[in-house]
């Protein structure tokens, strides 16, 4: 991911840490309040995101947390004047195509022409004109039209709205189950945590319908709709298994919360690996709220002495990059400002905002001398930020663990269009490591020196030692011998189909509120 995000500017300035980039115009600060630098993995195949707030504004990187009223926890979107035409459909598709054909990374693929009047929505437009690259597995959905407010307020504090769980499926068995459970929201309060089985759905206890019946009516998709929209006071039944074995029908209600980047139930720990004191970090997305989060567990690592760390980023789809940058900074201490992070390059007519960001190392900067991050399908973008830039420097003493990275080494930017409170992401640029490596769209088990297959074992809380995937990763740390992951196919455990070694699939929204898209499988 490119350094925290490029306002384009007639001159270079730095504001409050944010990188204001020498650009090929200038822009008025209100308009560069709406040019973001963004990396993200999108849609059914987990979103990768990296973005990167408005020039002087956006994510303070305070622990503050502000709810705003409304149902994703957003301010109220913007209302065109009676009679405008601003935001008729029509405009707002002709506007995606203006910024799509002057930013996008891949020119060569887009249509000289298309006709937005065939699509009902902007985003059927923009999907058929990213379709050729989407074939070419290079544009996965990446490019697409989001909400500025509600994306606004999810990136700066983690404001949302939903019952507070991480959902995975498994097809074959038509089983649905939570994985991730966040505090302060209402699924928790309700007793649903990791390893609870999802066993109906309904409006009312007489509208129940198992969770295999709607997968036999409309497979995931039908379980999404049950689970109704991603608005405070949706109420559903829910009749659920927790992990102990215990069903209960309940109804709950979604409402407001702000998701917390880094929990504090699990997120930190530092684990007894057979006499060596090992930090273990998990992070579930990249937003502002995570930095002093992140701050603060690596300061408890640095005061212990930690130089094995264990870094859990198996759902972790992406989000901010400067948030990224700072995670690989406090990786960092034993590095100087003269080695590369990371490299930014854009499409040839962009190439005045190419850039090289190297380490800052931070006070509270460890010095690692062994890695084991944990990764799945679902760790994307800003997760295959950091490990692609540890490459170089561990080489032989990190590994991927798990199952394989998504594979997204592509990011947007942002553009907005506040009168219609849109915000069009644009695959615009690709990242690399100091070695040159950006190509990794199968993921990035194919690059790494080491890498060990695990299951991810949903019976037994994230970070415990015993968990199938952080047992791998502490016997990795301790030289034990594991079974690489195929860099075509992931590490699922062949056999016998069991809550703790079924392939899953992370649940998604047909429809996804910015928390989704940055938090895959969130409900």
């Amino acid at each position: 991911m490119p350094a925290d995000f490029f306002c384009l500017d007639n001159r270079l300035q730095r504001f409050q840490g944010w990188h204001c980039r020498m650009g090929p115009v200038a822009l008025l600060p209100s308009e560069c309040l709406g040019r973001h630098m963004f990396l993200r993995k999108s849609g059914s195949i987990l979103a990768l995101a990296a973005l990167l707030s408005a020039c002087g504004g956006g994510g303070s990187g305070s622990n503050a947390v502000s709810l705003p009223p409304g149902g994703g926890g957003a301010t109220p979107a913007p209302t065109p004047a009676p009679g405008s035409t601003t935001c008729s459909l029509q405009n707002r598709q002709n506007w995606a195509f203006e910024q799509i054909n002057e930013w996008y990374l891949f020119p060569e693929t887009l249509p000289a022409s298309l006709s937005p009047a065939p699509y009902g929505s902007v985003q059927d437009y923009i999907d058929a004109l990213t379709a050729t690259a989407r074939s070419q597995g290079r544009d996965r959905f990446f490019t697409y039209v989001t909400s500025i407010a509600e994306e606004d307020a999810f990136l700066s504090s983690g404001a949302t709205a939903g019952f507070g769980i991480r959902l995975s499926y498994d097809s074959p068995s038509s089983r649905v189950f939570v994985i991730d459970a966040f505090e302060g929201a209402p699924a928790l309060a309700a007793g649903i945590d990791r390893g609870t089985e999802i066993l109906a759905i309904g409006t009312s206890s007489a509208s129940l319908q198992t969770v295999a019946a709607l997968f036999a009516q409309g497979g995931a998709a039908a379980v999404s709709s049950a689970l109704g929209p991603s608005t405070a006071g949706t109420s559903r039944v829910l009749r659920f298994r927790d992990a102990a074995g215990q069903e209960t029908t309940t109804t709950i209600s979604k409402a407001r919360y702000a998701l917390q980047p880094v929990s504090p139930r699990y997120g930190v720990q530092i684990l007894d690996n057979g006499g060596t004191r090992t930090g273990y970090i998990n992070l579930r997305t990249f937003i502002d709220s995570a930095e002093p989060q992140l701050r603060d567990a690596f300061l408890q690592f640095r005061n212990a002495g930690v130089t094995d760390l264990v870094i859990d980023l198996r759902y972790n789809g992406g989000g901010l990059v400067r948030t990224a940058e700072l995670f690989a900074d406090l990786l960092g201490r034993n590095h100087f400002a003269s080695e590369v992070q990371s490299v930014t390059r854009f499409r040839a007519s962009k190439s005045a905002n190419n850039d090289t960001r190297n380490f800052r190392p931070q006070p509270q900067s460890v010095a690692p001398t062994r890695i084991a991050f944990i990764t799945t399908g679902s760790s994307a973008s800003a997760s295959e930020l950091v490990i692609n830039a540890m490459i170089p420097y561990l080489d032989a003493n990190m590994a991927l663990v798990g199952s394989n990275s998504f594979g997204k080494p592509v990011g947007q930017v942002g553009l907005d269009r506040t009168a219609c409170d849109d915000r069009i992401r644009i695959v615009a640029f690709a990242t690399e490591n100091a070695a040159g490596n950006a190509n990794y769209y199968d993921g990035l088990a194919g690059s790494v020196a080491n890498s060990c297959q695990a299951p991810d074992d949903i019976t037994l809380p994230l970070g415990n030692p015993g968990e199938a995937s952080t047992a791998r990763a502490l016997g990795f740390l301790a030289g034990a011998a594991c079974t690489p992951i195929s860099s075509a196919g992931g590490g699922t455990t062949a056999g016998q189909r069991t809550p703790a070694t079924l392939p899953r699939e992370l649940l998604r929204s047909a429809r996804p509120t910015p928390a989704q898209r940055e938090v895959p499988g969130a409900f």
